[in-house]
């Protein structure tokens, strides 16, 4: 058994890794897909929510709430599957939230790229709302960075470095999967 999980900044790479997962048929349980849940039952729109969402979910129930959620999902995956992926691990917290419920059996991977990258890569999707209209890229760092994302960030067992061409990451990623 082996659980992966991944942490990053927002454009650090992060979905990509989650990509290249899927494609060798490691199932993803999204810790997002929790606060997106979460927003629809509040009859909110996930898109505009999300963070609003997050911070909430997390003074309601704990600082480890979205990996507490999260972690039914993974236990059924690892049913039919040897290895799950993690996907966006948010602070030192739910790390260790991870490492108490999996053991050595837990590996974490930052995902790293610098500001500019990052924020190019975000606009070039064109999904996300940074900058004029929404919030900016600053503002959504400083808010991830406030639930612990920097401890997170370094307790991190393998870190890859994301500022080169999409296949350099991807078979970075394929070879991390496949270990």
């Amino acid at each position: 058994m082996q659980v992966i999980g991944t942490v990053g900044l927002a454009g650090s790479g992060k979905g990509e890794f989650a990509n290249v997962a899927e494609e060798l048929g490691v199932p993803v349980v999204t810790m997002g897909d929790v606060i997106r849940a979460e927003c629809r039952e509040r009859g909110l729109d996930p898109a505009e929510h999300h963070g609003e969402i997050a911070q909430k979910l997390r003074q309601e129930n704990g600082p480890a709430a979205i990996a507490e959620e999260s972690l039914p999902h993974i236990e059924a995956a690892l049913e039919e599957d040897d290895t799950v992926l993690v996907d966006g691990i948010r602070s030192g917290i739910e790390v260790d939230a991870f490492e108490e419920r999996f053991g050595d059996d837990f590996t974490l991977v930052s995902i790293e790229a610098p500001f500019e990258v990052r924020e190019e890569r975000i606009n070039d999707r064109g999904r996300d709302k940074v900058g004029e209209d929404g919030e900016s890229l600053e503002a959504r760092d400083e808010r991830e960075l406030s639930f612990g994302l920097d401890e997170a960030l370094a307790r991190a067992d393998v870190t890859i470095d994301n500022t080169g061409t999409l296949e350099e990451f991807r078979e970075r990623a394929r070879e991390l999967l496949d270990q």
